[in-house]
This record gives structure tokens, sequence and C-alpha cells, in this order.
């Protein structure tokens, strides 16, 4: 038998016997000495136990443990972060989404993954995580964000599982507010994948990608003993992985909207539907104002199952009491409604909200707690604003008359569908116009103004007029969608809000993501500058789109047509009057191979003019947002 010797040596601190599995690894890769141990024997363990560093090495000394001797030998571990992310690849399935289940199965999705979570042997112990499980098209995730930083702040010790992840898959999983660490993730990755492939069978094959982390996601949780577990909904909500919770605390459904019609349906009661999937038999559950078709189905729904079911209104900032909401936008005081609502019913059915707010519960005020939770969650890629470092500003320094370059500030997020990018859209307006001040949270001690973070929203911008006079602004959109999306739809409404708002965009920048809906791969990956050519067609069909809007006409481009080199910079201040994209003289937007290039040439831009203020919108896809914020960490 071969352990690694810091579990050997350690082992008491866990309370039980590590329960330790030969395995050979068997998808593909070189088979290896070492063995793995099933973390279901590790009932005790917390995250903050320090000295456990089990499989975060390329090449480990292992010991072999025999009834006659004991001795080192050199292996090279499968077990590392990359051979992690290589295994969650191969999880991923090539069929395309629809609404339609695979009939040739034996078993549904749900009853599928409540045979894994029999496997893992945590069934019962689910039903104590205390789940507060939320649905929506869009808010959900920050809803869920919201949740879990006023519970934190309650006291109480945390998971949040969000998807999707942005740079790395452990952003998916947080304990108390903070994301796993690489040592956490790769001890329950590990025990999971194996307590999984160990029980494949031709009905019961591995799990696809999602579901895989949903059962990660609970395994983490379990083993962590966390006393509240905020799930977010990936999907719909009838049929989505997180639908084999049973026993949820309370539910929560965010704003609906029009989004992965292929697979909830082509009408807003049938979307609603799949949400209110998520309902339980007298579970309470609360949902925001939604329009009529889709709060009818809600409503039956619940009825039908007994749920008490509450319509909760937004925020306001009297309620806020002058706190700031960490996530920017005004659309996040829906969100955040919901999440106080969520939070308290929690706390009330817990037995908790009396003994911790007592004092509280006179008046309509908000706990400190949440007030603390509310100013400072955070969720990346949803409104966020980051200075683009590589000039040498970062986010809280002010440009003077004497910088040497220009200014770069990416403006983020994720926005995919009409809702979603109307409220997008319109935060962008107000901070690119608004000259605001990042404000510090009410109840951070000892913070200083200055002190460097992205903003979720707030950026300290400068306020002397005569550098102000000097300062060309530029706004560019930085845009890529996926194709089953409806940029006639999306773009002309981004386009129509910010104009009414005296913020329209001076060019439109069009781009391939880095990332691949094929491969899972390590925020630490590396991002290859000079990618191979790559089909532009669905990004000149963007281009179409943008040209048309801004014309007001339909425009003839040529769909063949390529761009090989990167525009020069007198394309930022080319006059719309020159465009003639029928001619092949673009003017108002531009199609880049690589979004590597695109971002290179806004930062030459901006550094070789010291004059220049490039506000960067990227939108249209949590994908396109996750490659930039990888581009701008290195």
């Amino acid at each position: 038998m071969l352990v690694h010797p810091n579990l050997y040596m350690r082992r008491g601190i866990f309370g039980d016997l590590l329960h330790v599995n030969r395995v050979t690894w068997e998808n593909g890769y070189s088979s290896c000495c070492l063995s793995a141990f099933d973390v279901t024997g590790l009932k005790a363990f917390r995250s903050q136990r320090k000295g456990l560093q089990y499989a975060n090495m390329s090449s480990q000394i292992v010991t072999t443990v025999n009834s006659s001797s004991m001795q080192e030998q050199e292996c090279h571990s499968p077990y590392t972060y990359e051979a992690a992310m290589e295994a969650l690849s191969s999880l991923i399935t090539r069929k395309k989404r629809d609404r339609n289940l695979n009939t040739d199965a034996k078993y549904t999705k749900l009853e599928r993954m409540s045979m894994y979570i029999q496997i893992l042997g945590i069934k019962e112990q689910i039903a104590d995580l205390n789940i507060i499980h939320v649905a929506g098209t869009k808010g959900k995730g920050s809803t869920c964000t919201f949740c879990e930083a006023i519970l934190r702040e309650s006291g109480f010790r945390t998971g949040l599982f969000t998807s999707p992840h942005l740079i790395d898959v452990k952003e998916r999983f947080r304990l108390n507010g903070l994301e796993i660490s690489e040592e956490q993730f790769l001890l329950y990755f590990w025990g999971t994948w194996n307590q999984l492939k160990d029980k494949v069978t031709e009905d019961l094959p591995m799990p696809p990608l999602f579901q895989f982390l949903t059962l990660l996601g609970l395994k983490i949780f379990v083993s962590e003993k966390v006393d509240v577990a905020i799930i977010e909904v990936g999907i719909g909500g009838k049929n989505d992985s997180t639908n084999v919770i049973q026993d949820p605390v309370v539910c929560g459904i965010a704003s609906l909207g029009f989004d992965h019609m292929e697979i909830l349906g082509d009408t807003l009661g049938k979307i609603a539907l799949q949400k209110a999937g998520i309902f339980k038999p007298k579970v309470p559950a609360f949902t925001v104002p939604q329009l009529p078709e889709a709060m009818a189905v809600l409503k039956q729904r619940a009825h039908e199952l007994e749920v008490p079911l509450q319509v909760v209104t937004q925020l306001t900032y009297e309620r806020l009491n002058g706190v700031k909401l960490s996530l920017s936008g005004d659309h996040q005081l829906v969100n955040a409604g919901l999440a106080v609502s969520l939070c308290k019913s929690w706390l009330n059915t817990k037995g908790e909200w009396e003994k911790l707010f007592k004092r509280d519960i006179a008046d309509d005020s908000l706990p400190e707690a949440f007030l603390r939770g509310l100013s400072t969650a955070h969720l990346s890629g949803r409104a966020q604003i980051v200075h683009d470092v590589s000039l040498g500003l970062n986010n809280n320094q002010i440009k003077t008359d004497e910088s040497c370059h220009g200014e770069l500030i990416f403006y983020l997020d994720g926005a995919h569908s009409p809702e979603s990018m109307d409220a997008c859209a319109k935060w962008f307006s107000n901070v690119v116009n608004e000259k605001v001040h990042r404000p510090v949270p009410l109840f951070s001690k000892g913070r200083n103004i200055n002190e460097s973070y992205s903003s979720n929203g707030y950026i300290q911008q400068p306020n002397d007029k005569k550098e102000e006079s000097k300062t060309i602004s530029k706004r560019i959109l930085l845009f890529n969608c996926m194709d089953v999306r409806e940029p006639e739809i999306i773009l002309p409404r981004l386009v129509d809000i910010c104009s009414s708002s005296g913020s329209d965009f001076s060019k439109a920048i069009f781009v391939p993501s880095i990332s691949t809906y094929s491969k899972v791969t390590s925020g630490n990956s590396d991002i290859p500058i000079n990618t191979p050519s790559k089909d532009l067609a669905w990004q000149l069909n963007l281009q179409r789109v943008w040209e048309r809007i801004i014309h007001r006409k339909d425009i003839g481009i040529n769909k063949n047509s390529k761009m090989e080199v990167m525009p020069p910079t007198e394309f930022l201040y080319d006059d719309i009057s020159h465009c003639k994209p029928e001619n092949g003289k673009f003017s108002c937007s531009a199609v880049f191979p690589s979004l590597p290039m695109a971002v290179s040439f806004l930062r030459k831009s901006a550094r070789d003019n010291p004059s220049l203020r490039l506000q960067v919108l990227v939108t249209g896809s949590l994908h396109l947002v996750g490659d930039v914020l990888k581009l701008l960490r290195r």
C-alpha cells in the first residue's frame, strides 16, 4: 500500500482512519503507483486544518508500507491540478443541448444523480446542509452571492456553489466566502472521481461535467460541515442537476426572461414552469416581480405543492441606510431584496432570527450583519470595473498631467440575454457618465480608500477640470456571443440605451473567445498570443449586425473577408462619415482574429497617446469576460 508521508504521519487529526484504495488512472493517462484515498473517511476534516499537502505535486516521495519494511521511492503522480483539468475535460459531452431527454437511457438525469449520491455516501448528510436553492434567468448568481455574504456575516459557516467559472473552476466552490484552495480542490476532486469511477457501468457512466461539479460541490460542503449551502441552479430548474436536492430550507426565483429556449421552451410560461421545478412541497419560496405570464405559472405551481410563495420588492436606499451595494447597478437592488428575504426566512426556519437580531425586529431596518454582507459580497464578471495595470495605473490611482500614457479601463459584464443586456447598458451608461468615487464599505475597519482592488462598479475618477478637458474619451464595445444568441435583439437594445444617455460607442470590436467548450483549463494555463487561424464567419456576422444598426440600413459585407493584421491606431479616431462597408472601409467596427490581438491593440493605443482614455465595455458572454480577466492578470 502506498500513502503520502504527510497523511501517514498526521492521520490522527482526522479522527477516523483514512480509507485507502488502490486505483489506476484509466482515462488515457499513464498509470502510476500512487494510490488515492477515499475522503469519506475524513469525517472531521475542516478546511482550516494546516499541513495537508496531498496532491499538488508533479513528483512526490511516497512511502511503501508492507508487513516487513518501509522504503521510499520516487513516483510521478498523475494527481496534479492539470491532470484534474484533463479529467474534467473528458466529461464534456459533445451532444447539442436541447430539451429532448435521452429516451435510450435506462435512467433519467435526476435518477442518475441520486445514484451517484448514494455511491458517494452523502445522501443523509445533504439534508444537514440547510440549503438555499435559487433559480432564475438573470440575477440568480448575484442573489446567491448576497445570501452567502449575509449569512457569513451573521456568524454561519457557508458554502457557495455558482456557475459558470470565469478563470478557474475552483471559483465555483467557496467556503466561508473564499474560493476553495488548490489543495482542498484536489483532495475532494480525486476522492469523488475515484469513488464514481469504481462504480461505472454501461447504464451508469461517469457523470457529464456539470453533474460531476454539482456532486463535487455537495461532497465538499458535506465534508466541510458547512452550516448553510447556497446552491445556484445551472440551467432551468426542474431537470437541472442541482434539483437532486430534496429538502431545501427555502427556494428563490430571480428575474425570469428568455434564455436557453432550446432547452426550456419558447414561451415565458414554459420557462417559468421549468424554473418552478425547484419548488418542494410546503417549503417556503420567494420570487421577485415577474411579467404576468411567468408569475401566473409560478403561483399555480406553488398552489399545487402548497408552497407559501411570497413576492418581494426591491431594496430601497432608505433600508440600506447609506450603505452601497458591493455589486453595482440598480438591478442589484432587486437581487439584494430577494437575498434579504431568503436569508430572513432561513434564519426564522432555523430558529436563529430572534436569537441573533431580536433588537432589530421592531422596525423594518436591516441588521448590521445584513448590511455588512450586502456591502462586501463579490462576484467577478458582473458589473466589474478593472483598470489595466500594465499601463502603470492600478484601480485606485488617478491619471495626472504628467502621465506618459493614456488610460485603459475595462467594464466587464457577462450579459447575454435581452433583459440582462438592458441592465448592463444602464449600468455602463451610469458609470461612464458620472464622476463617482468608490465608496468605502460602512463596516470595513481601517480600510483606506486608496486600497487597491477591482471594483464591482465604483471607481475613483479624476475631478480636475483642467485635466479632464485634455482627455479624449473613447467608448469601445468589445463583444462576442454564442451563435445560439440573437445579436439582432441584444445589440440594438445595448446601442439604444447607451445612446439615449449620451454614452454612444465610438467603435465596436468583435473577437472570437479564447475559451473552448471542449476543454477545461486552469487559471494558470498559458494563453496563446498567436492563435491558429479561426473561422471568423460568426464575428463577421456580428459586425454586419452592428453596421446595420449604426447606419440604419442593411450593409453589404463580404462574408469571406478576413482581417489578417490589426488596424492602425488611427482606426480609433476615424470619423463615421468615412465608413464605407460596401467598399471594405470600416470606421465603426473591426473584427480581430484573436482576443489577445485586440487587447494588445487597445494597450498600444493607450500607451502611445497620453491624452486618451479608452472605456471598454466587455459583454455578450461570460466566457469572453473570463478570457479578458485572464489576459489582464498576465
